[in-house]
């Protein structure tokens, strides 16, 4: 707006000035003609002998074209090419007549042609000839176009000046509020004490500045103080409770009968709050390190997510025993690279099959990885064809301590955590719900580069070879050459051809367990 305002002052100054240069030199170039025509007739009408020469001076001075005729228009000194057009004949009948000659236009730089003065010999009531002098408007028009082009460079010169001014004053003052923005976006996402130059700008944006720096150190203050008292809240806790479970435990072979129902009651709540402590810990621990890694961003390191879900597949076939609910697993057999640490992983992993099973009794819980590779995006997804829960609800299962009507023994804390893994790692967590009733948990990550296969392999997931990978989205489909990564873990190939050999495992792949 400064450099628009400035051009248009400039442009206000420069145009008046243009338009004046040229309308003093075009009257400076019709007095001229017009006084030299004057003298003209007035040698004429004495009959001077100087009127030869004075025109001959004019015409090698000028340039121009100089005619004297008498009252019949017959010539009586000619000098120079008066043309052969009509028009000089209507000038010079014009001027027996003693008729006024219309104005000249001004001279603009690009004006060419010729113009015709024209002056009757005598006064008003005798007319004894005429003068007509025929002029070129090109040097006029030269001189004007070299007053503009200095006019003009002036003005860009100026106008560079001052762009130039205007750009220093408003990177002066703008400078700071970038950097401002600069720390307030590092605020939104959790860095700490993050702080700006207070040192620059204007005073006003000094203040600002100093300002935003205090308010970044409060913030920074007060989460730290958070996280501390989350973290040692659990911690501090944790031994007094479990000093009270071993002394409920040595309890138990001494309790009357009608006193059973009570102990196990406070049993199950010091689970419960045992569960609970975990919980906060392990927030806290996500937390900070959400916090690390915005402040300082960490190069990602690739895990396999095949090898990962079906170690926790294993570890979780126990408690799915237990509680009546079939696992069935679409793993692909080739190892699907995500840039997510082993620990993080896991973690989700267990939360999500934790859940399903927790909360879906009875049900078939599917474990599903597939990748896309040209979005660059993968996924572990846990699905249950349980209750589910209501779609008013989904935004509120990962809120902190939210626990739905039917969660009794939850801490609410289970897929925030999640959540925070998975945010920490560049993704996202979704929730939807399933078809005619069931849940559905993504954790989307980013995937890592997909190696390819040495030539002459056999591609896993090929009937050929009898891996799990076949016909999943992403993923590689019977009879079709694949690009898959190859690059297989030695504990891993290990465990998958136990799994293909070994009859008693064969049902986690989709029989009940």
């Amino acid at each position: 707006m400064l450099i628009v305002a400035g051009i248009g002052a400039l442009a206000a100054f420069a145009v008046p000035l243009l338009y004046t240069t040229s309308a003093e030199r075009t009257d400076q170039f019709v007095s001229r003609r017009t006084a030299d025509i004057n003298r003209f007739a007035e040698l004429a009408l004495t009959g001077s002998d100087q009127l030869e020469p004075e025109i001959d001076a004019h015409a090698d001075l000028y340039g121009d074209a100089v005619a004297v005729v008498d009252a019949a228009g017959r010539p009586i000194v000619s000098r120079g090419d008066l043309g052969g057009g009509g028009d000089v004949a209507q000038a010079i009948d014009a001027a027996l007549r003693n008729q006024r000659q219309a104005g000249l236009a001004d001279i603009r730089p690009w004006s060419s042609g010729r113009v015709l003065f024209a002056r009757p010999v005598g006064n008003g009531v005798e007319v004894s000839g005429a003068v007509v002098l025929v002029s070129s408007r090109g040097r006029a028009a030269a001189d004007v176009g070299r007053v503009w082009g200095h006019v003009l460079l002036g003005v860009l010169a100026v106008a560079a000046l001052s762009v130039t001014v205007i750009l220093l004053i408003v990177r002066w003052v703008l400078r700071p509020i970038t950097q401002l923005e600069h720390g307030l976006r590092a605020v939104g996402k959790g860095v700490l004490a993050a702080h700006v130059p207070p040192q620059q700008g204007p005073s006003e944006v000094r203040t600002l500045l100093a300002s935003f720096n205090r308010m970044s150190d409060a913030v920074a203050d007060s989460a730290r103080r958070q996280r501390a008292l989350i973290d040692d809240t659990s911690h501090q806790l944790r031994n007094p409770l479990m000093a009270m479970r071993l002394r409920m435990d040595m309890l138990a072979g001494s309790l009357p009968d009608e006193a059973r129902d009570t102990y196990a009651s406070m049993v199950a709540q010091a689970g419960r709050l045992q569960v609970l402590l975990d919980g906060m810990r392990a927030l806290a621990v996500a937390d900070a390190a959400a916090t690390e890694l915005a402040a300082h961003p960490a190069t990602p390191s690739a895990c396999d997510a095949s090898a990962t879900v079906l170690e926790r597949i294993d570890f979780w076939l126990p408690a799915a025993t237990a509680r009546d609910v079939t696992l069935v697993d679409r793993v692909p057999a080739e190892p699907i690279p995500l840039l997510c640490a082993d620990t993080d992983l896991e973690q989700i992993v267990d939360v999500l099959i934790d859940n399903a099973i927790k909360y879906a009794p009875g049900s078939t819980v599917t474990v599903t990885v597939t990748a896309r590779w040209p979005s660059g995006r993968g996924r572990v997804t846990v699905t249950d064809d349980g209750a589910g829960v209501a779609p008013g609800e989904l935004p509120r299962l990962t809120e902190r301590f939210h626990r739905g009507n039917h969660d009794l023994d939850g801490s609410g804390l289970g897929l925030a955590i999640a959540e925070r893994l998975v945010t920490n790692n560049g993704g996202r967590l979704i929730l939807e719900t399933v078809t005619p009733h069931g849940l559905s948990v993504s954790a989307e990550l980013p995937t890592g580069e997909r190696p390819t296969p040495p030539v002459g392999t056999v591609p896993a997931g090929t009937p050929a070879d009898g891996g799990r990978g076949s016909g999943l989205p992403g993923l590689t489909r019977p009879g079709r050459t694949d690009t898959t990564p190859t690059v297989m873990l030695p504990g891993y190939r290990r465990r998958l051809a136990r799994r293909r050999d070994d009859p008693a495992r064969a049902p986690i792949r989709g029989a009940s367990q």
